[in-house]
């Protein structure tokens, strides 16, 4: 089983494209491409639909970005991280920060 090196609930920093420099919370993940909050944000108009009382208009929606344009981004030295998979001796496998040697997560999947 392959290790995801960005997974939901990480904070990233975007890369590249419009929002470079911002950083936000993974909201979802799904085949290379990812939702983060707060990022990539456009307007979505809206139907009005009688049916379930919803009224139309203009919605702000975060759209997905590749996930190519983001990295992982450590909140304490305020800088993005490399992630290397590493396996441990029981054979289980974790991300682990290529510059300090600390785990990620402590847990495997």
């Amino acid at each position: 089983m392959t290790v995801q090196k960005i997974r939901k609930n990480d904070t990233v920093i975007v890369i590249a494209g419009n929002d470079k420099g911002k950083t936000g919370v993974v909201q979802s993940v799904d085949s290379g491409r990812i939702v983060v909050q707060g990022i990539n944000v456009k307007n979505k108009s809206i139907r009005p639909n009688p049916q379930t009382g919803e009224k139309g208009g203009h919605r702000s929606v975060e759209r997905s970005i590749d996930i190519s344009n983001v990295a992982l981004y450590d909140t304490q030295s305020k800088e993005k991280v490399r992630v290397a998979v590493k396996t441990l001796d029981d054979g289980s496998r974790v991300r682990v920060n290529k510059k300090t040697g600390k785990t990620i997560d402590g847990e495997a999947k």
